[in-house]
């Protein structure tokens, strides 16, 4: 098989997406998950930017990396400065990297333009940076910034930018859509094209404003190149690069070239939630391959035939990038939806049990209740549909009260009541706000008697107004997540009061939380 090289630029580049930033410890930790996986190049900044990137490249040599090479970034030398006396170049070799790549215009437009310099000035400013670099030690990458645009302007002189590249002794020659306008079929031709005339391994950048950065990408290596520049996700500027990891999944299954380490492309789910997680963002459900929702299953056609063979409705099996299938409950369920959902407790040969499972789920889900994100009520509707439901706790009252103290900070106060195995138990705690103290509240009554709450995390809280045309009276649905140790599960509850639909919340969570654990025991 072909090795395509992957070249991560997801901390540099990706970091200039609106909302990413990553911390020196953050480009530590992703620097050591993405060698631990087998890619290639790291691209870990422009050491001259900001003192972060700078002290990135000094942290960065402890790390004893086993696979990746890590790269600096920057630019070719200003116009009419001798390449040895260039303070961004000389900020580059200071990285100490055993890669740099330098990036320099290719489009005559681009040159005469923005840069302000002569067409042959900017042949030499591309020249001397790379021979100058490569006479220190370091391989030499380089980046030929708008080569498509500057091609279709003048492929002569775009051309000839490479050539002065590679004459300078770069290895590798990127061609990048800059401005994410160019088409599949003329990324192709373009980059067959230049294969023709150079020596140089081609490399490909592509950024996604027209949604085909990965098409373009896959184009590009179809027509010969062999180093695949973007970033984890999908992060940067405006509509983002080049996802990384939707363009391994399909190099490696749709095209069967070689990328990564072995046995990697089964963490891929894994990594490019990691990424979410060090920059703060929240998860792309529908991101293809590794999102909650990539092999996920609603429609009561669709979840019959996946029950039967999942390649019915599954292009590729999601365990080989990591990621699981799903099956969705909600009001267009049919039978086999309900009837996969609930195998664990062996009631397919009770039509009216499901049927009444089935009922109930479309009247809730009428109601305004949804399961597609709350599997932990649902397995309690089916425990109450199939009589192995029983109460953990039996709630008497609750009351929230909030005050505005003082200070002007607003302060609340719960107080629940339960019954418990018998006894009754009154607990008051407060909280940063009603949800938060009733929470508090409710663990307090119950973890005496059930410890293992106490390693139970509420991790997103979500509200929503289900009919909002009644206004302040409508009902809203609050869906929360919890955790423990060992897995993930959401619970909903719906109600004219936001307090009482947490309250329902809440309190699934829990007993599906002790459900859980007391299964686990048999």
């Amino acid at each position: 098989m072909t090795r395509i090289a992957i070249y991560d630029t997801t901390l540099r580049d990706g970091s200039q997406g609106e909302g990413v930033n990553f911390s020196l410890q953050d480009k530590l930790l992703l620097t050591r998950r993405l060698d631990d996986l087998g890619v290639d190049f790291i691209e870990g900044g422009y050491p001259l930017s900001n003192p972060k990137d700078a002290e990135y490249f000094r942290s960065v040599r402890d790390l004893d990396l086993k696979h990746a090479k890590v790269v600096a970034f920057g630019m070719t030398r200003r116009k009419n400065i001798a390449a040895e006396t260039d303070t961004g170049l000389r900020a580059l070799l200071e990285g100490k990297t055993p890669v740099v790549t330098i990036v320099g215009k290719t489009s005559s437009f681009q040159v005469k333009e923005i840069l302000g310099a002569t067409l042959e000035e900017n042949l030499k400013m591309i020249g001397d940076s790379v021979a100058f670099c490569k006479s220190q030690g370091p391989e030499v990458f380089y980046d030929a910034e708008h080569f498509f645009d500057g091609y279709t302007l003048d492929p002569e002189y775009a051309i000839n930018t490479l050539k002065a590249a590679e004459a300078g002794g770069a290895t590798c020659l990127i061609l990048c859509d800059t401005n994410g306008g160019s088409m599949p079929e003329r990324i192709a031709e373009i980059v067959a094209a230049v294969k023709k005339e150079l020596k140089a391994d081609i490399g490909i950048h592509c950024h996604n404003d027209c949604e085909l950065a990965v098409a373009n990408t896959l184009a590009a290596v179809r027509a010969g190149a062999t180093q695949v520049q973007g970033t984890l996700n999908g992060f940067g500027e405006r509509c983002g690069n080049v996802d990384l990891v939707a363009t391994i999944a399909n190099l490696a299954i749709k095209y069967q070239y070689d990328v990564l380490n072995p046995g990697s492309l089964q963490r891929l789910t894994e990594l490019s939630r990691y990424a979410y997680e060090l920059a703060n963002m929240n998860f792309r459900n529908n991101q293809p391959f590794v999102g909650q929702s990539a092999f996920a299953h609603k429609g009561g056609m669709h979840t019959h035939a996946v029950a039967k063979n999942p390649a019915s409705y599954e292009h590729i099996d999601p365990a080989l990038v990591g990621n699981e299938r799903r099956i969705l409950v909600s009001e267009l369920s049919g039978q086999s939806t309900i009837l996969t959902k609930t195998q664990k407790y062996q009631i397919a040969h009770d039509k009216a049990v499901m049927a009444k499972i089935l009922n109930e789920v479309q009247d809730l889900e009428n109601a305004g209740y949804e399961f597609e994100a709350a599997e932990g009520s649902f397995d309690i509707i089916v425990k109450k549909a199939v009589g192995t439901y029983k109460p953990w706790f039996e709630r008497l009252a609750y009351r929230v009260n909030i005050e505005q103290g003082a200070e002007g900070t607003p302060k609340t106060e719960a107080t629940v009541k339960l019954r418990i195995a018998g006894s009754v138990e009154h607990t008051v705690s407060e909280g940063d706000g009603p949800v938060n103290a009733l929470d508090a509240a409710l663990r307090k009554a119950l973890v005496q008697y059930y410890p293992a709450l106490d390693v139970m995390q509420l991790v997103d809280y979500k509200v929503r107004v289900v009919n909002p045309k009644e206004g302040t009276a409508a009902r809203v649905r609050v869906v929360i997540e919890s955790r423990d140790a060992k897995d993930m599960w959401g619970t909903v509850g719906v109600s004219e009061n936001v307090v009482e639909a947490s309250w329902l919340a809440l309190s699934d969570a829990i007993e599906y939380k002790l459900f859980k654990d007391e299964e686990g025991k048999h």
